[in-house]
């Protein structure tokens, strides 16, 4: 029996990547021209084999803005990072090399160019060669999988040496098959947080079913054999003729949620409860803003205090030389039109400074407007300008610019509690937008077969559900309309020199770096200070309402046990712990014996049903806690979920990278893939998410919900 228990207990911005790649390693050699480029301003999302481990570091000692977790392979590392083109040049000219532009801020281009770097030469060339050697490591197999989809069949594995310190120990696996066919590949090491993990490589294609696997390495360790098992080794029972799918047609943008919520609301009004959120968003919205003088030359950003569209956008700044001697400086406001009167001296030559209007217009009697200098303007004479026009710069014209209420679907026959309760909830990241497709087209599955299947019905008689399609509703307006890789929500906490227009795609905080366990207010990793970050955790833990709107709703039902956290990409299944501190690598604490059984076995149910769709297999080496397989992320829902309301809580990353046979390598999918991709990620996941709620009403018979 599981007792539920209360404990208490990296994507980034354009700026801190310019200041990482500002300082290369030694001895980084210039590459030859790379194969892809990008146009200066052009952003794009590019996997990046790197010049070396201390590269990476750099750039996440910087906050570069990671989509998933960088992976060694051949001895080089790689990493997708969204990047304009100025910064992919600068990483190119410290020996980076891109790999493929994986997504374009405008479109959706595929392209890989892959190269292998030699091994890495030996210096214990004796215990190479030397057959009376003694062994000085120890082997151990810890994953050992292999699995068909496509056609194809693929081995991964993980070992582990006792030489944990020796960062030359190079690790060979020799497999051999039902046929006897034999072959090898190469593991590489990887380190976390400076902490020895274990060796692995991507999933290898192999000609059929592997029997036995080895590994050797050049300590002239040897492990023992080993029969690497079938994963995940689970199939959901079959769908019955006539099962309704297939409810998703095009991305869908919140203002298309909350039509479809409305729609699903009305349509099912015996088996859906739709449940206004408490904490309302700040809308689409922004405050508007204009330069008063030239960027280039001398100038100060003007700002509305109140958000644009409460009759601020279009107001009109100006400086004037009031043509006159021994003028004070002075400022008035009048028909919609702030006009500063620049100071001058005893022979009319004007005085006044970027610091002296700055300094008025935030003076107290100025509670419309405040501006900051520009930087490199500090201290020039401030020119005769304008007029200009104060504008919010969000381009969405269908968009309502008032506060947003997050919504979130209650499905089921017996909403009051007495049922054991499913949460599954998305777009937290405003890029994602192949996530909520995914919870739409789980709640529709369940709403239209409970009509027509048995099983199905049984199912929303036994189990509580709860959906909220998209958690960032702001961000991910701001996404739609503005910038497509806009990751965090639309409130912005900068102030001074950060709030300048320049940073507009930067501002906001990153709603999964918000919550209270783990979080970076507690001296754990995976979030950042710094406002202009895209892990920026806020000023605060629960400081944003998106937060406080996911632990209100589970605070306020108790009978939720299980939840699902739906991020794209990559290819992930993950439960906590999801957070460390650096300095030794601590973790939160790790779930039970019995806990941890619970987490593997549902994650094999669940992985299984995603593969039924259409043979997408996550890695075994992507299963697992967050802070192992992908990276530490702290102050994320599902820990706070887990360790203080005491919910089973996952993560998937939808998106899984998909073989290339022509090239023979692994190639990622994006945050927007073509739709055709994002339409066929949301078939198989919502299927992961039905299994889901059998996992739950499995669990609920041995534990059930105590009122």
């Amino acid at each position: 029996m599981f007792v539920r228990r209360r404990w208490t207990a990296l994507a980034t911005t354009s700026i801190l990547i310019a200041a990482a790649l500002a300082h290369p390693g030694p001895g980084a050699a210039a590459p030859p021209s790379p194969a892809i480029t990008l146009a200066p301003t052009e952003t794009a999302l590019v996997r990046v084999r790197l010049a070396d481990r201390a590269q990476l570091d750099r750039l996440v000692a910087g906050g570069a803005d990671l989509a998933n977790r960088p992976r060694s392979r051949d001895g080089a590392w790689t990493a997708d990072l969204v990047l304009t083109g100025r910064q992919l040049a600068d990483l190119t000219r410290q020996g980076a090399t891109a790999m493929q532009v994986v997504q374009r801020a405008d479109d959706g281009t595929r392209h890989l160019a892959e190269s292998r770097r030699a091994a890495q030469e030996r210096t214990r060339a004796g215990l190479r060669t030397s057959g009376a050697a003694t062994a000085v490591d120890t082997l151990q197999f810890l994953q050992a999988y292999w699995w068909t989809t496509g056609g194809r069949t693929f081995l991964q594995a993980q070992v582990a040496t006792t030489a944990t310190d020796d960062p030359d120990v190079e690790i060979t696996v020799t497999w051999r098959t039902a046929d006897g066919a034999t072959g090898s590949f190469p593991l590489y090491r990887f380190e976390d947080s400076g902490e020895y993990q274990y060796h692995y490589a991507l999933p290898q294609p192999v000609p059929s079913r592997p029997v036995q696997l080895t590994a050797t390495s050049t300590l002239g360790g040897t492990s023992r054999p080993v029969t690497p098992s079938l994963w995940p080794n689970a199939t959901p029972p079959p769908q019955p003729a006539g099962y309704q799918k297939d409810f998703i047609d095009a991305y869908l943008t919140p203002v298309d949620i909350k039509a479809r919520i409305a729609r699903l609301g009305r349509q099912y009004r015996d088996l859906v409860d739709v449940i206004d959120l408490p904490n309302k968003t700040q809308g689409y919205r922004r405050n508007a803003a204009a330069y008063l003088g030239d960027p280039a030359a001398a100038a100060v950003v003007v700002e509305s205090v109140r958000f644009g569209d409460q009759g601020m956008n279009g107001v009109q700044v100006r400086t004037v030389d009031p043509g006159r001697p021994n003028r004070p400086l002075s400022m008035r406001y009048r028909d919609r039109v702030l006009t500063i009167s620049l100071a001058t001296d005893r022979a009319g030559t004007v005085t006044s400074t970027t610091d002296d209007v700055a300094a008025l217009i935030n003076a107290p009697r100025g509670a419309r407007f405040r501006a900051t200098v520009e930087d490199g303007s500090a201290g020039l004479p401030m020119p005769v300008a304008g007029p200009v026009r104060l504008d919010d710069g969000l381009q969405g014209t269908e968009v309502p610019a008032r506060p947003w209420t997050v919504q979130a679907l209650r499905i089921g026959k017996h909403r009051d509690g007495s049922r054991i309760g499913v949460l599954a909830y998305s777009q937290e990241h405003a890029r994602e937008w192949a996530t909520p497709l995914v919870t739409l087209e789980f709640a529709e599955r369940l709403l239209a077969n409970a009509r027509t299947d048995a099983a199905t019905r049984r199912l929303l008689e036994q189990v509580d559900v709860f959906v909220i399609p998209t958690v960032n509703p702001d961000g991910a307006n701001y996404s739609f309309n503005d910038y497509n890789f806009q990751r965090k929500n639309l409130v912005n906490h900068c102030t001074g020199a950060s709030r300048d227009p320049k940073y507009r795609t930067m501002w906001g905080v990153d709603v999964n770096r918000n919550y209270t366990v783990g979080s970076l207010f507690d001296g754990y990793v995976g979030a950042s200070a710094n406002c202009l970050s895209g892990n920026y955790a806020g000023t605060a833990e629960l400081s944003e309402p998106e937060s406080r709107n996911v632990i209100d709703l589970a605070k306020a039902h108790p009978n939720i046990t299980f939840a699902m956290n739906v991020h794209s990409y990559g290819g992930y299944f993950m439960w906590p712990p999801g957070a460390y501190k650096a300095d030794g690598r601590v973790t939160l604490p790790r779930p039970s014996i019995d806990e941890s059984t619970l987490f593997l076995g549902s994650a094999r149910r669940i992985v299984g049903a995603i593969a039924a769709e259409r043979g997408t297999v996550t890695w075994p080496s992507q299963t697992g806690p967050v802070a192992d397989v992908l990276y530490s992320a702290a102050g994320n829902s599902a820990d706070q979920l887990y360790y203080e309301l005491g919910i089973f809580a996952w993560d998937f990353e939808v998106g899984n990278d998909r073989w290339n046979e022509a090239t023979g390598q692994w190639e990622g999918v994006g945050f927007q893939p073509p739709f055709d991709e994002a339409h066929a990620e949301a078939q198989e996941y919502a299927g992961g998410l039905v299994e889901l709620v059998r996992v739950a009403r499995d669990y609920a018979a041995d534990n059930p919900v105590r009122r």
